[in-house]
């Protein structure tokens, strides 16, 4: 879950007030305001939100410089650049926060606007409110289907597998569990389960926490991990994985998630015959949303789960 903390203030004079000030121009009535500032976690790098006293808005800003999860040897320039591009792009596309500048000698900050609003995941979260998740994945669905639909090109599905092995190079296994894994998923290589047509650009990171809604609102954050040429069922099989977990975990029985993503494929899908088919390859991506979270700091009875769960999606593809 999502927690903000007050951490300080900035005044005039300060540097990366005056950037933002300058970037916001005439957004910001009162020029000598003082900046509000907050830091957001977890988050994979230093994110802060800053609040404009009085004039009714805040930026949020991820510093690219600054990393705090688990994937630390990139280049910050080029991560930063990358999302600020990306964003610009699929801003036509689907509901973001929209990307407002970006700048090097900022620890590589990239700026975009705030937006108010619940988290998916604390709609998965208030036991009071799970009625409502079959309409936050309907929201979730349809803006899942409009980004992949509206980016179609060359489906590399070489690019799928490696994806697949990085995650399982930083989990570190045991040679023999590693070699299990490596021979189910060289099934699924040779598998037409996995072909597509056309490839897309996915999310890539589809977790509850980068799900915003405002009013009926369905707002993608976090595009660090988007890529192009990818298979569209990798973002409905991290959204399946995270509802298997969740109600694995925090419900006691994952097979009450059953219905929620059934019911979330269902409003992605055309019709029944692809419905179909992307039922029957998403354990592959289920497999992979899961083991996912196991480079996290994950209890004993968790971690056994998802290692156990993301084994089994993958014999499915005998069964």
């Amino acid at each position: 879950m999502a927690i903000e903390k007050y951490v300080g203030t900035l005044d005039p004079g300060n540097a990366f007030r005056d950037w933002l000030m300058q970037v916001l121009g005439e957004r910001v009535g009162d020029r000598n305001c003082r900046v509000l500032v907050y830091r957001i976690n977890p988050a994979s790098h230093t994110v802060c939100r800053y609040e404009f006293p009085k004039q009714g808005f805040s930026v949020v800003a991820k510093f690219y410089g600054e990393p705090t999860g688990w994937m630390r040897e990139y280049d910050p320039f080029h991560a930063m650049e990358n999302e600020f591009n990306t964003l610009k792009k699929i801003e036509p596309i689907v509901d973001i926060p929209r990307p407002l500048a970006i700048h090097r000698d900022f620890h590589c900050a990239l700026l975009t606007e705030h937006i108010r609003g619940r988290s998916f995941y604390k709609y998965m979260s208030d036991i009071n409110k799970e009625g409502q998740l079959y309409d936050k994945l309907t929201a979730i669905a349809h803006a899942q289907r409009r980004l992949h639909d509206q980016t179609k090109s060359e489906y590399r599905k070489d690019w799928v597998f490696a994806r697949y092995h990085k995650v399982l190079d930083h989990l570190k296994l045991d040679t023999k569990t590693r070699s299990e894994y490596n021979s189910l998923l060289g099934a699924w290589w040779y598998s037409p389960l996995l072909d597509q047509e056309f490839g897309c650009r996915i999310h890539g990171d589809p977790n509850p926490l980068n799900y915003l809604f405002n009013h009926h609102r369905a707002y993608m954050l976090d595009f660090e991990s988007s890529m192009e040429h990818a298979n569209f069922m990798h973002d409905l099989g991290i959204v399946a994985a995270e509802l298997k977990n969740h109600f694995a975990i925090y419900r006691g029985d994952a097979r009450r998630a059953e219905p929620y993503i059934g019911h979330f494929i269902w409003q992605y899908s055309r019709n029944e015959q692809e419905f179909h088919a992307i039922t029957r390859a998403l354990p592959f991506f289920i497999s992979l949303g899961l083991l996912r979270m196991a480079r996290m700091k994950l209890g004993p009875d968790n971690r056994s789960f998802v290692f156990r769960e993301s084994k089994a999606c993958l014999e499915s593809l005998a069964r």
